[in-house]
């Protein structure tokens, strides 16, 4: 069986990764290993007395997360396919190439916005740092309109 890493970030176009991701595990059947990746300052905010932290925030966002990410593990059981999945915090490259390594993952399979240029000096690109770091290979699956 080929293990697969799939990361989601529920965005936009993630049902179209998700489709896509499922389409490459029946055709090499696969197992999927779903992974998101919360942000370490989820409930921190800045206000007019500096940073404050608001566990109730942070714990509410994660409950919402982990409802988003079992539905589309189920929506991934119902096309047949193995999949178990994780919510972590912290950094996003280097949780999901760990988590990768442990799964012994053949592949990691990233979307792509398709943004470039400006955009990555800003906000960086996880698939970009992904696929110069891992030594698994990623497979970027296209999902701009």
């Amino acid at each position: 069986m080929i293990n697969i890493v799939l990361p989601v970030d529920f965005g936009d176009r993630s049902e179209q990764l998700v489709d896509a991701a499922v389409k490459f595990a029946k055709q090499v059947n696969g197992k999927i290993f779903l992974i998101h990746v919360a942000p370490s300052d989820i409930g921190f905010a800045i206000g007019d007395m500096g940073f404050q932290y608001f566990p109730e925030v942070e714990e509410n966002e994660i409950k919402e997360e982990l409802v988003q990410l079992n539905k589309i593990e189920q929506r991934i059981i119902a096309h047949d396919i193995d999949c178990e999945h994780l919510l972590k915090q912290g950094i996003a490259k280097d949780i999901i190439l760990e988590y990768s390594k442990s799964k012994n993952a053949d592949f990691i399979v990233m979307g792509s916005h398709g943004r470039s240029g400006i955009y990555d000096v800003f906000v960086g690109s996880l698939t970009k740092g992904l696929t110069k770091s891992s030594s698994i290979p990623v497979l970027v699956i296209p999902i701009h309109d």
